[in-house]
């Protein structure tokens, strides 16, 4: 009597094996770029204020992790002495910074660190200009721009780019995200194919196998 013996397929073992090593290498760069970023900020980032505000808020994407020296905020003016006035406190999102509320005319740095909600530190800087100050007398460069209407036209588009451009990033972050999980889609899908057209030739194999009369 002949005996047809059946193996089983080594092809969902390899499909196992495949989808495990693509989620492995798919999933590491979307949680690397998952920091919470910047979002807003007041004074915002390359604006102007007439005088120096009491206190400098940065809204972030997401509610940030606060304990002690998580959260650190340095304000300097030109002369590059500090003009904050106590620590930075943490509300969910938004960190609160208390300022001396008087400085000259100027540009004004703001350096600052906070520790995402994913437990990852994370750091950024950017400046904005006072145009009066204490003293009541308008920077530098803002006189020519009362003085001739012309610059005043060209002062305007200054601030427009910083609108457009933090919008920009926040899409290009969604659209690499949006990337990545059409990849890992795309990738179950064929894995799932190859695997129920692994399966469904096994079974054939087995069903031709099994009708094939055994010799005595």
């Amino acid at each position: 009597m002949k005996i047809t013996v059946l193996r089983r397929s080594s092809v969902p073992i390899a499909l196992a094996a495949t989808l495990l090593a693509a989620f492995l290498v798919l999933f590491s760069p979307l949680s690397a770029s998952a920091h919470d970023a910047l979002v807003s900020s007041s004074p915002e980032a390359d604006g102007s204020v007439e005088t120096v505000p009491t206190e400098l808020t940065l809204t972030f994407s997401a509610k940030l992790i606060d304990g002690e020296g998580a959260t650190e905020v340095v304000v300097t003016d030109p002369s590059g002495d500090a003009v904050t006035d106590g620590a930075a406190t943490v509300d969910g999102a938004i960190v609160t910074q208390p300022l001396r509320g008087t400085g000259p005319a100027g540009e004004y740095h703001v350096i600052w660190k906070v520790v995402s909600s994913d437990g990852h530190p994370t750091s950024g800087e950017y400046s904005f200009t006072v145009t009066v100050g204490d003293n009541g007398t308008a920077s530098p460069t803002a006189a020519p721009t009362s003085a001739a209407p012309e610059q005043t036209a060209t002062s305007e588009p200054s601030s427009t780019p910083v609108a457009t451009t933090a919008p920009d990033s926040e899409d290009a972050d969604g659209g690499s995200a949006w990337i990545w999980i059409l990849s890992i889609l795309g990738i179950l899908v064929a894995a799932g194919v190859a695997t129920w057209l692994a399966l469904r030739g096994r079974g054939s194999g087995s069903a031709s196998d099994s009708g094939t009369p055994s010799e005595r």
